[in-house]
């Protein structure tokens, strides 16, 4: 196979929360990379050095530029590059299906374009099934052949938003190849920027190993979120029962109950994998149970919220409720299917007065309508009838929602999540988080 004369090493095709940190890599490692976006505005925003995701701030786009990076919305620069990655959305349809728009979008635009001897790489995450049945064929209205002609493979993404330890560099890179041939032209194609590449034996498997890594998440979370659902009516401290089985250093892993849950990958990413099992004629019990869980859990904070202010002698309808937190998770900016949006309806059609505070997010809406943002935090919490902290945010310390909340019911376990080897200090504390007015999810 013929290597094709490049003007970039990269082509990264979608340039958010997964692609610009790949791209960002790459360059830091000495590759010619172009990024290429559907969106003006991002792409304007990244030329003149702005960046519009978390882990990235305007020194590392300037780093970026700095090493020859350049966005546009132009794909033809896809002609004669060395290899192309797909970091596109892959979110769900209207009817709850996937919707691989953006993919084929993209496949469409890499075989007007495509090169012999060039790496086609899908990152975005989708069923197994989708390299081969959906983007080779796309690919192949080229004329060139997959696996003779030109290289292609999947990669799942594994990008985690705001996590301060594990960034592209250092996240082990799980690689299935179409043949064995594509997967060594990938791995060594990622093993230039990528410290750990794991080998997967084809596309499939290295699509299922993403769909299976999320969908143990959606259930593990499902059972803990049942749990406290049932915890709370038996009188059991689920929290400090998760902090005691953590200390068991074999068998087990904490998880913890929460509003709801959020990002692109837990609420979106089971859904392709039931859609798959679907379409070969059986239900996916797991998983189908586990959204019905998860989906539940903001109907069960407004119910929580409903109990704490009757047994104050306060209604719903008349109450002041300020929401703390409304991204999906802990100290970025990201909302993408946060929990905070359908807890935050579901108060305001009981006819709740609604104010939010978030140190990430300065303006925030539901159904159209913008909610008033605290300024004075402290303030807020000592006005507002009841305080819900949605989401974990690290400013959101316990001295502060202790000491300034008339009424708090904490979905995160700010309170009471606390490192294993604690569980006696937590005992010990116990008494002093446990207050008239301050509840635990």
């Amino acid at each position: 196979m013929d290597v094709a004369t490049s003007t970039s090493d990269l082509v990264v095709i979608g340039l958010g929360y997964v692609g610009l940190p790949l791209a960002h890599q790459a360059t830091r490692s000495g590759l010619t990379v172009t990024g290429l976006d559907v969106s003006a505005p991002v792409v304007e925003g990244l030329n003149a050095g702005r960046s519009h995701v978390d882990d990235l701030d305007s020194a590392d786009i300037a780093e970026m530029r700095e090493g020859g990076f350049t966005a546009t919305t132009d794909a033809s620069v896809i002609a004669g590059a060395r290899n192309v990655v797909i970091c596109v959305p892959t979110p769900l349809s209207a009817e709850g299906g996937p919707d691989l728009g953006a993919v084929t979008g993209a496949a469409r635009s890499i075989a007007a374009h495509l090169s012999p001897g060039t790496l086609v790489v899908l990152e975005s995450t989708t069923y197994p099934g989708t390299t081969e049945e959906v983007v080779r064929p796309l690919l192949e209205d080229s004329g060139l052949v997959a696996g003779a002609d030109f290289h292609l493979a999947f990669s799942p993404e594994r990008i985690d938003p705001g996590n301060p330890t594990y960034g592209v560099a250092n996240t082990p890179k799980v690689v299935g190849g179409l043949t064995e041939r594509c997967g060594e032209v990938a791995a060594a194609f990622y093993g230039r920027f990528i410290e750990n590449v794991v080998r997967a034996r084809g596309t499939r498997e290295a699509e299922m190993a993403k769909l299976l890594e999320n969908t143990y998440r959606h259930v593990n979370i499902a059972l803990v979120n049942e749990m406290a659902i049932f915890c709370q009516e038996m009188g059991v401290d689920l929290w400090d029962s998760i902090a005691c089985a953590a200390t068991k250093p074999f068998g087990f892993q904490a998880f913890y109950p929460g509003p709801g849950v959020g990002g692109h990958c837990i609420p979106i990413d089971p859904n392709y994998l039931s859609y798959k099992v679907k379409t070969l004629g059986y239900p996916f019990r797991f998983v189908e149970l586990a959204q019905e869980i998860n989906a539940r859990m903001p109907s069960y904070v407004l119910q929580r919220a409903q109990e704490m202010l009757n047994d104050a002698g306060l209604a719903l309808s008349r109450s002041r409720v300020l929401l703390l937190g409304v991204t999906y998770k802990a100290d970025i900016a990201d909302q993408r299917e946060s929990p905070a949006r359908p807890v935050a309806r579901k108060l305001a059609e009981k006819g709740a007065t609604l104010t939010y505070h978030d140190p990430h997010v300065e303006e925030w809406s539901i159904n159209g309508e913008p909610l008033p943002r605290a300024t004075d935090l402290e303030q807020a919490m000592a006005e507002a009838d009841l305080t819900i902290l949605l989401t974990d945010h690290s400013a959101y310390t316990p001295k502060l929602l202790t000491e300034n909340a008339r009424m708090l019911l904490d979905t995160r376990g700010v309170l009471r999540r606390l490192d294993p080897q604690a569980v006696a200090d937590h005992r010990r504390t116990t008494a002093v988080i446990e207050r008239d007015g301050i509840q635990v999810l």
